[in-house]
Order: structure tokens, then C-alpha cells, then sequence
């Protein structure tokens, strides 16, 4: 019954059996079956069927969180205490800055705990990471924190936080970030993701209407705009341009500085588990290595014009 359950999840998070059948690897039929013998197996319907759409109903609502929680009891039963020995697959989604940010050094520390552990990473972006976690299509995601409450099954910790600053061509004249802002092309950080959110809100809070020369949502992607003379951007000192020196210029926010945070997500249910918990601490000494190793480059005047 644990394959019935699985497909049962799948079908609530995709909306048809035949979505969820191409996502999971079986056919509409196949999914359709299952879907019934769930059903006898419980003597209740878990679906009001609307033409292609499977909906769930009163029952199938409160089955779903315990759908959720008989799979994760079975994963932890073979879940050894001692992660030296732990062996199976743990799926980390990971927005892009931290997959060239954090999680190297995380996974090497990983790996020298856990030798017999298959990570696999799942890039993303935060909204799809979160939801993915919440499905529990991967294990835990090292994402931004959303702007708005989590569902109460998932926990955030804080990893770091990181300032967002103002980067200009290395020629263009002027200190005063706002003036600036107002007066030159905008590289823009994407409003849809996390970050860009919180771009928006100081745009607006500050009162400044932006010329939007492009909008996208790769930080090294947005410094080369910006490198090349497309315009000035606001974005967090984060990713491979502060390690390699971007040929840009840096101009801190001062009393106007906000932030976004990097949370590690998961499953309320799962965060104890001891593998989840290594990662956890691997994951935090690698933010304090990286901090390290990024006050470092500022002092020697790395990434500052």
C-alpha cells in the first residue's frame, strides 16, 4: 500500500492522474488503479472527479497529511543512528548562489562524516524548492525565505544573512545610492523570485520609479550586465562575483541597507532525523568558512572598486 500512498500524493500535487502518472513513471491506467484500490483498501472516496481534474474531497484532505506522515515513519526505519554508516539517497534543492556558494564545502564536510551517503542535488528556484519540499520530492532545499508564513508542516532555519548593495560600471561617477537609482538604467533582480521582492519593496518604499533596461534572476548574469554598461543594479553580496572580482563598483545602502535571508527548509517531521541534522551543522560551518573567506577578499580589495 506504501506505492498506492506515494501515487496518492502525486495526484493531489499534480491535479490529474495523467499528470501525475508522466511525473511519477506509470501510465493514466496504472495511476487510476492504484487510485481505486486506495480507496477500497480505506472503504472511502478521496476525490470529487471533475471531468480531467481530480479534486480532493472532505476525506481525501484529511487523509493526505497522513499519507505523508505513514511514508516518512517508514523512511526513518531504515535510518541508522550512526550517520557513518548511513547509506542511501538525500536529494538537496538548492537555489543557484548557493550551489556555487555554501554547499560545496557542505558536501565535502558531508562527505568525510557520511562516506556512504548519495546526495543528489535539485536546482531551483525558491518558490519550486519550497514546494518540492513540501511534497516531499526532496529531502530538504537550501533556498531564500519567502516573504510571506510557511506552512505550519515546514521548518526554516536561518543560515546566513546577506546585505543588498548598489553595483555600478567602475566609470560611472556619484555615491549617493538613491540619486543614482533614480537616474541610470536598472539591471533588474527578477520581481517574481524571493529576492526581487524585496527589491521592489525598498523601490517603493523609497519612492523611486525605475528605467528597466532587463530583468532577470541570475545574480552572475545581472553583475556581467551591469560590467558591460547596461545599466546599475541592487542585488545581495552573494555568489561567484565577489570571489572573483567583478569588475564593478560596490556602493553600500549605509542606514538603508535590507537584506535576504538563506534558509535551510524541511519537513518539520524530518529535521531530527541525524542525517538532516549533519547536514544542518555542515551547512553552518560552511556559512562561517565562507564569511571568513569573503572578509578576506575585502580586505585586500577583491570586488571593490
Amino acid at each position: 500500500m506504501l506505492r498506492e500512498l506515494k501515487t496518492f500524493i502525486a495526484v493531489t500535487r499534480f491535479g490529474t492522474f495523467a499528470a501525475a502518472g508522466m511525473h511519477i513513471g506509470l501510465t493514466q491506467s496504472a495511476v487510476s488503479a492504484q487510485m481505486r484500490n486506495l480507496e477500497q483498501a480505506l472503504g472511502i472516496r478521496l476525490f470529487d472527479r471533475t471531468g480531467r481534474q481530480a479534486i480532493l474531497n472532505a476525506a481525501g484532505q484529511r487523509a493526505l497529511p497522513m499519507a505523508r506522515e505513514i511514508l516518512e515513519t517508514f523512511s526513518r526505519m531504515a535510518v541508522s543512528e550512526d550517520v557513518s554508516e548511513y547509506r542511501g539517497e538525500l536529494k538537496i534543492g538548492a537555489v543557484a548562489t548557493a550551489q556555487t556558494g555554501l554547499l560545496p564545502q557542505a558536501l565535502v564536510r558531508l562527505r568525510q562524516q557520511a562516506p556512504l551517503l548519495e546526495p543528489k542535488l535539485v536546482p531551483g528556484v525558491s518558490l519550486n524548492l519550497l514546494s518540492q519540499v513540501d511534497t516531499g520530492e526532496v529531502d530538504l532545499a537550501i533556498l531564500i525565505k519567502p516573504p510571506f508564513d510557511l506552512p505550519k508542516e515546514l521548518s526554516a532555519q536561518v543560515i546566513r544573512r546577506e546585505a543588498f548593495v548598489l553595483i555600478v560600471p567602475p566609470d560611472l561617477e556619484g555615491d549617493d545610492p538613491l540619486q543614482i537609482l533614480a537616474s541610470h538604467p536598472h539591471v533588474r533582480y527578477d520581481r517574481n523570485s524571493f529576492g526581487g521582492r524585496l527589491v521592489t519593496r525598498f523601490l517603493r518604499e523609497q519612492q523611486i520609479d525605475v528605467q528597466v533596461a532587463l530583468e532577470l534572476d541570475e545574480l552572475e548574469a545581472i553583475v556581467k550586465m551591469v560590467e558591460c554598461g547596461l545599466g546599475v543594479s541592487l542585488l545581495p553580496e552573494a555568489g561567484l562575483w565577489l570571489d572573483y572580482g567583478a569588475k564593478v563598483r560596490i556602493i553600500p545602502l549605509g542606514d538603508l541597507t535590507f537584506y535576504r535571508e538563506i534558509v535551510l527548509l524541511q519537513r518539520y517531521s524530518q529535521r531530527a532525523q541525524p542525517i538532516q541534522q549533519l547536514f544542518a551543522e555542515c551547512l553552518n560551518c560552511a556559512s562561517v568558512d565562507h564569511d571568513a573567506a569573503i572578509g578576506l577578499l575585502t580586505v585586500e580589495g577583491v570586488g571593490q572598486q
